[in-house]
């Protein structure tokens, strides 16, 4: 695929995507909503998928092609169930990572049990900590490899960051922040720019 196609994918996803945070102040159909919310990260998948050409290139793509998939099941079957296509996922990235590794585990372990454990201690509900804290191992662990990975920091390492972030604001809704606007203000922004960062700096990389 010639490069001008391969920017009119990304800068559709990029529109898609960022257009979805719109859906906070209008009303669409509930097809609609479930396709348009999809269709940003499915794209990057796309994009990342067409420029394939290692191992490495269609495990990226898989990572975020399971991220549009948890994007679309948390609206058609649940938090839970999206949960779970999320943190496939993050396996798969922490794979990518992990074959990239450039600084020491123990750097990505200590990222990892740092978000487990801000994880469990938000939500207001006991009983959901442990499954959440489950959850947001996985999530650590993308965001640790990430950050000891040989990808570009200022791209992969801020996006996995971001992506973190944005799951915390989700649990977070759930204790000291179930008051708060802030949460409903940056949660999609910081995941889809986390996902479109990761995409960006990973396969650009990937081809150099």
């Amino acid at each position: 695929m010639n490069a001008g196609r391969l920017r009119l994918i990304f800068l559709t996803a990029f529109l898609a995507g960022g257009s979805y945070y719109a859906t906070q102040w209008i009303a669409i159909a509930p097809a609609a909503h479930v396709a348009w919310k999809g269709s940003g990260v499915a794209l990057l998948a796309l994009w990342a998928a067409t420029q394939a050409r290692t191992v490495d290139g269609w495990l990226i793509a898989a990572a975020l092609g399971l991220g549009a998939l948890g994007d679309v099941l948390i609206e058609t079957h649940g938090m839970t169930v999206g949960a779970v296509a999320f943190l496939a996922g993050h396996l798969v990235a922490v794979l990518v990572y992990l074959r990239n590794r450039c600084g020491p585990l123990w750097q990505a372990g200590l990222i990892a049990v740092a978000v487990a454990a801000a994880a469990w201690g938000l939500p207001t509900d006991r009983g959901a900590a442990p499954g959440i804290a489950l959850y947001a191992t996985g999530l650590g662990a993308m965001f640790g490899t990430a950050a000891i990975s040989r990808f570009p920091q200022a791209s992969v390492g801020l996006g996995a960051a971001l992506f973190a972030l944005s799951d915390l604001l989700i649990f977070g809704q759930d204790g000291p922040l179930s008051g708060s606007a802030l949460p409903g203000l940056l949660i999609w922004p910081t995941y889809f720019a986390g996902q479109a960062l990761i995409a960006w700096g990973v396969v650009r990389s990937l081809r150099a």
